[in-house]
């Protein structure tokens, strides 16, 4: 195979001016420029000649090229097809990676993965377009396909909250989700220098290892989630007040005192000070009532 050519702005440029595009803002697109970062994310990766990876938003293919050196094989999704004639320019070099002109929140995930990798456990790697980070790490853990991991670039902001822990400005209900599904850990930080064009944000690289199991059991996944979801809707009230004000959980204050007792919990906590194993402990005490 070819080594890879692209990660840095002069082939970067170079490859935009040869076609009529231009940088929607819509897409969320900056194109990494820098090929140090490149090897820290596919690095941080951990993927081998073994691997399938699904790449979400490869752009013009510059980190497409780096993972089919390293992969087995590539399905790189691309929602704009204004970048398809692009990644055929820039890909042709490399037989392993097939190119999906989709919105990867539309794509039937399950179908992708037994087509591309026969069901098998796959590895997730991508640049991800800020805007739509949360939904697309969310659908791909809500949509059991087998995972072995995910490694995307993200907003530093975002990447932080996926890793915090109770008490935290950052802790939230997208730190409680994450952790629920996979074992986040922060592999670098990235400055706006590092792409074309420059975001406004730092950046960073965060990995996300998928359980076997979760690490707490719930009988109602989605009430779950439900409880963690209104707890931080009303971020300041107190956790008793945020549960009772959501409708769609459908408690009373006699409901709500009755459980928090019985959990152990102070009334006047706020749900920034329960961990996700104190969500499970509520959750399943809410049964009863259900």
């Amino acid at each position: 195979m070819a080594r890879p050519y692209l990660g840095n702005a002069k082939s970067t440029i170079e490859i935009i001016q040869k076609y009529p595009f231009t940088f929607r803002k819509r897409f969320g697109q900056n194109f990494l420029i820098d090929s140090h970062v490149l090897d820290k994310i596919i690095e941080s990766s951990g993927i081998s000649k073994d691997d399938f990876v699904l790449e979400i938003g490869p752009g013009i293919g510059t980190m497409t090229q780096y993972l089919a050196e390293a992969a087995r094989e590539v399905c790189a999704v691309e929602v704009d097809r204004d970048l398809v004639p692009i990644l055929q320019e820039t890909l042709s070099q490399w037989d392993n990676v097939t190119v999906l002109n989709q919105d990867i929140l539309k794509t039937d995930l399950p179908a992708l993965v037994q087509e591309f990798n026969h069901g098998m456990p796959i590895q997730v790697v991508a640049n991800l377009p800020y805007y739509i980070t949360t939904p697309i790490i969310m659908n791909l853990f809500e949509s059991g396909i087998p995972l072995k991991s995910i490694t995307v670039m993200v907003q530093k902001e975002v990447a932080m909250r996926m890793q915090e822990g109770p008490g935290s400005k950052e802790y939230g209900a997208l730190s409680l989700a994450v952790q629920y599904y996979a074992q986040p850990q922060i592999m670098a930080i990235v400055p706006p220098n590092c792409f074309m064009p420059h975001p406004k944000v730092s950046s960073a690289v965060i990995r996300l290892d998928r359980y076997g199991t979760p690490p707490v059991q719930v009988k109602d996944e989605k009430f779950f989630f439900s409880l963690i979801r209104a707890a931080f809707n009303q971020r300041r009230k107190t956790l008793a007040n945020a549960l009772r004000n959501d409708p769609k959980l459908g408690l009373d204050k006699d409901k709500i005192e009755s459980v928090l007792k019985e959990c152990g919990l102070d009334p006047g906590v706020r749900g920034e000070r329960l961990s996700l194993e104190q969500f499970a402990m509520l959750s399943e005490a809410f049964g009863q009532f259900r």
